[in-house]
């Protein structure tokens, strides 16, 4: 349990947030929700004792033991995998360190014996015994085979250290753990394993996310950051953004009596009540609407990014042949002999156990990279608008981001770049800075844009979820699930996928899958599954 008393944090003259006072509770998962910069991260930190606040107290119960996933991946380079997983849980480790040390003394006391015994009986009370094994199992659920517990962590690559540092966190069931960003660099079967585990885990979890899906498999509690303020809700993320959403379009309905709007909303509540009863979220376990004050659910002050595409013309019936192509890297091969043909209003999500896959046939089919072997063929009608992974070549410049955009546009009037651009969330001095300092999020934004100018009728996208926060993710997921036209793409985002995807191709060394089914139905496939396995050579 976590105890929030008179919390306010403030730098210089800017207040994140102030007069925060909240109980978190075991069994229960809160995700906390933001703007950019409205203090997440901060947040936590505070909590973890990394941050100092302006004012107020942060307690837990007696004997509680806080986990904090561990953002430097540098810190533990030194030790071994399994070591550091060891590490997560201090008490513990401290008592493994000091009975090593002692056995290994060449003159051992009888102090030392009764010393040791003190420690073995620590030791066993603690469940020591098993720790090896139960942090040997945390990281083979992430996805860190049984062959690398043994190295330093200095020759893991920088993916295979964020899953080892989650499973430190992890590590010992603590009362309270922290997680932020905890589905960064993680693929969505390690995802959907941590989601089960954190369904099952009975004590109190905090967590930043931008992933949609994750929030909302997880969390029982939304902890939204805004005005200032922190607002605690019954329900995930979901429930949090229709209700928000529903407030702001009854604020604009002035005329609609009280009476009316109340009714409204009690409907919605009662409807969604019936969804997650229904449905596979750990929410379901709770009873997390009976307590909902409906006079809390207020707009947000958050600013949706207006995207949206416009294809220029409507594609003919021939849009893309695929013919007999490979593909290798270094050796290795990261598809072979793919044939595919794209058919009208096709949104095909590309899977792949290698990421590498996906980035080498869109830049295949994008001109900027050759097969091994095979073809492909765009239909004369098609215009196609590519969003690559790495975006850093669009931004070696000085150019502000109207010159900049003004690259991209038939329409160079300045008036009608900022008009663009404040769709895109750019506004005032904003509009003056130079592209080569932009942050991840903006040059996504800036991106987007320029697709967007293109008035494209077939989108390729590569992880185009990549640095963007939920609000921008929210707005670019609601206008691919209505345009008139073809998506390819990948993404790491379960909701993205599940909601745009109607047809999913999954390359492989050894032959790709093809279905013409949602996400969801594909993976909770077993004879999908089977076949995954025999073509990765893991059956």
């Amino acid at each position: 349990m976590i105890i929030i008393n008179d919390l306010d944090v403030q730098f210089g003259k800017r207040i994140l947030f102030q007069d925060v006072n909240l109980k978190f509770t075991p069994g229960n998962c809160y995700g906390i929700i933001g703007a950019n910069g409205a203090g997440k991260s901060t947040f936590l930190k505070v909590i973890s004792g990394e941050k100092d606040p302006t004012r107020g107290h942060i307690t837990m119960a007696p004997g509680e033991r806080m986990s904090v996933l561990a953002q430097d991946h540098f810190a533990f380079d030194e030790y071994t995998v399994l070591d550091t997983v060891l590490m997560g849980h201090d008490a513990l480790w401290k008592i493994i360190t000091e009975k090593n040390a002692i056995y290994a003394k060449e003159n051992f006391t009888d102090a030392d014996g009764i010393r040791a015994s003190e420690l073995e009986e620590r030791f066993a009370e603690m469940e020591g015994w098993n720790a090896e094994s139960d942090a040997a199992s945390l990281l083979s659920g992430l996805g860190i085979r049984e062959s690398l517990h043994g190295n330093l962590m200095r020759d893991l690559s920088g993916k295979q250290k964020v899953r080892v540092l989650l499973a430190r966190a992890l590590f010992g069931k603590p009362d309270n753990l922290l997680l932020d960003e905890p589905t960064n660099d993680l693929d969505l079967e390690t995802v959907a394993w941590l989601e089960n585990y954190l369904a099952n885990f009975e004590q109190t979890v905090l967590i930043v996310s931008h992933d949609r899906h994750f929030l909302d498999s997880v969390c029982t509690h939304t902890v939204d950051i805004d005005f200032g303020k922190l607002k605690l809700f019954a329900g995930n993320y979901s429930f949090w953004y229709e209700s928000s959403q529903l407030a702001l379009r009854q604020q604009q309905q002035q005329n609609k009596k009280a009476e009316e709007k109340k009714k409204e909303l009690e409907e919605f509540i009662r409807r969604f009540s019936a969804n997650v009863a229904k449905s596979k979220q750990t929410t379901s376990r709770k009873k997390m609407l009976e307590k909902l004050n409906i006079e809390e659910i207020q707009p947000s002050s958050r600013r949706y990014p207006g995207i949206l595409f416009s294809p220029g013309r409507e594609p003919g019936n021939q849009i893309l042949e695929v013919k007999g192509m490979s593909k290798s890297i270094e050796g290795e091969t990261l598809f072979r002999d793919l044939n595919f043909n794209v058919e009208r209003d096709d949104k095909i999500v590309f899977l792949s156990r290698d990421p590498r896959a996906m980035t080498a046939l869109f830049q295949i089919i994008n001109g900027e990279d050759k097969p091994d072997a095979g073809e492909y063929k765009w239909g004369q009608t098609i215009t196609t608008a590519y969003l690559p992974l790495d975006n850093a070549r669009y931004f070696n410049s000085d150019y502000n981001l109207i010159e900049w955009l003004s690259q991209f546009a038939a329409d160079t009037n300045e008036v009608f770049l900022k008009g663009f651009l404040g769709r895109m969330l750019f506004s005032g001095d904003e509009l003056l800075k130079k592209v080569n300092v932009l942050s991840g999020g903006e040059k996504m934004r800036c991106m987007i844009s320029r697709m967007m100018l293109k008035d494209a009728n077939t989108l390729v996208l590569d992880t185009p979820t990549n640095h963007l926060d939920l609000e921008s993710i929210q707005a670019f997921n609601n206008t691919l699930v209505n345009f008139k036209g073809n998506i390819l793409f990948a993404s790491h985002d379960h909701e993205f996928i599940q909601t745009v995807a109607n047809r999913v191709i999954e390359l492989t060394p050894n032959g790709n899958i093809d279905k013409i089914t949602e996400y969801d139905d594909y993976i909770s496939d077993p004879n999908i599954a089977a076949l995954r396995d025999k073509l990765y050579g893991t059956a």
